[in-house]
């Protein structure tokens, strides 16, 4: 009987340590995002964002990969999908503008529940009784976390929650193209299509950076964005999903800790309980679809 690859535990710790290191990437990026709309608007840090991400994969991936770098299947899919992430990085910079950190992140962390919802409702997707009580608890610990007519007002406080909902669509079609696409081709068109759209906007929104600190703090954005998301893709290769996912969660720690670093900001009672709540309800829809998913394994004739 063939024994398992004696690798593999060694590869998983390092998908885990890639995945936590791309978690507090996007904490600082989202942290720096909120910082620097202060002093230039914010499409002018999305421009960045995309940008930066464009030019850095084509200079290190197309050196080694040629064009096989550009080549798909889904021109169009491409397109759709960069501009959906494009869409989530927009929303979620504006709404950062309006609410603490930890709590922005927190309502992201409700995206898998959302594409639970989508699933269903779209997909045709049958969903068990007890993920349906999952998703409903986890949207109320995002009201907890939002609380509409509190400190977030107006339409502000919906913004969140409209980012989450065009992530889940990304992330939908993330997950159907990544069964034919090169996961360093779509990284690529990701940047691409991002830069490209958001050039559109930038006449009517650019104004001169105020120093060389400010100029620094938006290559930043670029950078956490660029290397998180190339961090997430090796993570993925090394392990599978279902491991990975609970520590995803770590990236609220991350917001909550940069944004007293930064900020001086602590979660109220309310929005503690909002946070555990959203953790709890998508630890256990986490575990739930691993479970679903394990399947009895053949073994190998000796």
């Amino acid at each position: 009987m063939a024994e398992p690859p004696r690798y593999a535990p060694a590869q998983a710790a390092l998908g885990i340590a890639f995945l936590v290191l791309a978690t507090a990437f996007f904490a600082v990026l989202d942290t720096t995002v909120k910082y620097v709309g202060a002093f230039v608007p914010v499409l002018m840090a999305v421009w960045f964002r995309y940008a930066f991400h464009a030019v850095l994969v084509t200079a290190v991936m197309l050196p080694m990969r040629g064009r096989s770098l550009v080549k798909t299947n889904h021109p169009r899919f491409q397109v759709l999908r960069g501009s959906l992430l494009l869409a989530v990085s927009a929303i979620s910079f504006v709404a950062l503008q309006y609410m603490p950190v930890g709590e922005f992140t927190a309502i992201v962390m409700i995206t898998p529940l959302v594409v639970t919802l989508l699933a269903a409702l779209f997909l045709r997707e049958r969903v068990p009784p007890l993920r349906w009580v999952l998703v409903f608890g986890g949207f109320a610990g995002a009201l907890l976390v939002v609380q509409p007519g509190g400190d977030v007002i107006g339409w502000a406080s919906l913004l969140p929650l409209v980012m989450v909902f065009t992530y889940a669509w990304f992330q939908i079609l993330t997950s159907k193209m990544a069964r034919t696409e090169d996961p360093m081709t779509m990284h690529f068109y990701t940047g691409w299509v991002g830069a490209l759209v958001a050039s559109l906007a930038l006449p009517f929104v650019w104004q001169a950076i105020p120093d060389m600190g400010t100029f620094a703090l938006l290559c930043l954005i670029g950078l956490m964005g660029t290397v998180g998301h190339f961090l997430l893709i090796l993570a993925f290769k090394r392990t599978q999903a279902s491991t990975l996912t609970p520590y995803l969660y770590g990236q609220i720690g991350f917001a909550m800790f940069c944004g007293w670093v930064v900020f001086g900001h602590v979660p109220g009672q309310l929005e503690l309980l909002g946070i555990a709540m959203i953790v709890l309800c998508g630890a256990t829809a986490s575990w739930l679809t691993a479970r679903d998913r394990r399947l009895p394994v053949d073994q190998p004739e000796a």
